[in-house]
């Protein structure tokens, strides 16, 4: 991790660089190559100690103001990694969620293919194809009519070929 550290109206003292670097280690654990940029000041009597992680195209920040440097810095680190692990632990929820999603879109997939997805309920009435013909050309959205032939008394279907003007007739053999 490269650790920058400045200070402002403050000496950094070896003192200081060497708590600061001990303290990133536990940042550091979390990430494979991360930059850190702490800034430390004084205002009147308090001591405050700014640290900022860039991380992962995320940044993590916290700014604490103690009468001693050192617990300021401990504070940052503590806000610090309760940021960390909260952002790791919602993006390892959000690719949780994100599979579960897959295999129940997977599985709604497989469900669909297995019930009937719609059922239309309407009346047959007796009429001879030619009637039938008509009356499914009144109807440009339908593709298909179901009538009992008037001269068979058996049911029939008339459907719209794919051409869109000739027509197709179903008939049961016995």
């Amino acid at each position: 991790m490269v650790i920058k550290i400045t200070g402002k109206e403050l000496k950094i003292t070896d003192a200081i660089n060497d708590y600061v670097e001990r303290k990133m280690e536990r940042i550091e654990k979390y990430f494979d190559n991360a930059e850190a940029e702490v800034i430390a000041k004084v205002e009147k009597n308090t001591q405050i100690a700014e640290i900022k992680v860039l991380a992962n195209g995320e940044t993590f920040r916290a700014v604490t103001e103690d009468k001693d440097l050192y617990a300021s810095i401990d504070k940052d680190i503590d806000i610090l990694e309760g940021q960390i692990r909260k952002s790791k632990t919602k993006r390892e929820k959000m690719q949780k969620e994100s599979s579960l999603k897959e295999l129940n879109a997977q599985k709604v997939v497989h469900e669909v293919e297995d019930e009937i997805l719609k059922i239309e309920y309407y009346e047959i009435k007796p009429m001879t194809p030619e009637d039938a013909k008509l009356k499914l050309e009144e109807r440009p959205n339908q593709m298909f009519l179901t009538f009992v032939n008037q001269e068979s008394g058996k049911v029939n279907v008339i459907h719209k070929l794919k051409d869109g003007k000739n027509f197709g007739l179903i008939e049961p053999e016995a």
